[in-house]
């Protein structure tokens, strides 16, 4: 089965910074804020919302389909994914414009501060659903049977969104760290078009705190609303219940960029096979722990035996 997936393409630089960030910011002094952190380790991998989700996908057996704008500088990016088998079909390459980046520090803590640029990213409505259709029909391939529309341009999550809605393909509204681009209104808009509903607790809390409405009368509105909490887990909100999500330990905890994406992989995957939402949510936060294991949103490389393995070592049964 495929999955559309609609978000930024990214290249994340990432440094460490040694120390914590709150050693090193004066509560008092936050509105004269000036400071420096000394970074020893830095790397470029790859990254952005829609690359890391169609990864974690492909890792578990999905079929994702991306629909994304790069620059001309996202030469590697296409070497990237041609070495996992992901299509690149549908992503527009902008070629007088940077493939978006991020510029992430992580502290001791693995609290982060991230700057982000968003070069062709900025031009996500180029894509639009109906090409994606189109295309797979004249090709006579299967059509996306769930889509994500995870942060990307502002217009281009707004008329994705739609699109989605219009093509009665039920989809997954992830707003992330796109979320304060958008007002109460265009929020509740979201969430009248959206089947499903994912944010981590930050954000579900700026989601109600918008939209007026709490995050049970949000799930109400949806299929399921599902909030990651870090090392807490997740709770899925569907039917009435609210399903409790437990994490997945790790020996130690490496890097955490790219893990809410490695989560949200799980998610789609475990939709689109009809699995409950019990097992779904397990299997997205052991994606999200794999991940977490190693440096970088794409280094993790489990075959689907060892995902599967890891899985009924977990929680006792197998998906």
């Amino acid at each position: 089965m495929s999955s559309l997936i609609c978000g930024s393409i990214a290249y994340d630089t990432i440094m460490n910074f040694e120390g914590r960030f709150q050693d090193q910011i004066l509560a008092d002094q936050i509105h004269i804020l000036n400071v420096a952190f000394l970074v020893p380790s830095m790397r470029r991998e790859f990254g952005g919302c829609a690359g890391n989700i169609a990864y974690n996908h492909k890792l578990l057996g999905g079929e994702p389909i991306i629909m994304a704008t790069v620059g001309g500088d996202a030469g590697s990016y296409f070497d990237q994914l041609a070495k996992y088998n992901i299509s690149a079909d549908h992503i527009r390459e902008l070629p007088e414009a940077f493939t978006a980046q991020a510029m992430i520090t992580t502290d001791r803590d693995n609290n982060q501060i991230t700057a982000f640029h968003p070069g062709a990213m900025g031009e996500s409505h180029l894509n639009t659903v109906a090409e994606v259709i189109n295309h797979r029909e004249k090709k006579q391939l299967e059509l996306p049977k769930i889509a994500i529309v995870a942060p990307d341009g502002r217009q281009g999550m707004v008329e994705h969104c739609q699109q989605l809605a219009d093509a009665k393909i039920p989809f997954i509204f992830d707003p992330g760290q796109g979320l304060p681009m958008f007002d109460g209104q265009e929020l509740l808009a979201f969430i009248e078009q959206a089947t499903y509903v994912a944010v981590n607790d930050y954000e579900g809390e700026m989601l109600a705190q918008r939209t007026g409405l709490s995050l049970e009368k949000i799930a109400e509105r949806v299929a399921a609303l599902i909030v990651t909490k870090g090392a807490q887990g997740a709770e899925i909100h569907a039917q009435g219940k609210k399903i409790q999500i437990p994490v997945v330990p790790v020996g130690k905890a490496i890097d955490p960029t790219g893990c809410g994406d490695a989560f949200r992989g799980g998610l789609l995957y475990g939709i689109e096979q009809g699995f409950d939402w019990e097992v779904t949510g397990r299997l997205a936060s052991l994606m999200g722990s794999i991940k977490i294991a190693s440096q970088g949103p794409q280094n993790h490389c489990p075959p689907q035996e060892s995902i599967q393995m890891q899985f009924k070592q977990a929680f006792g049964y197998s998906y």
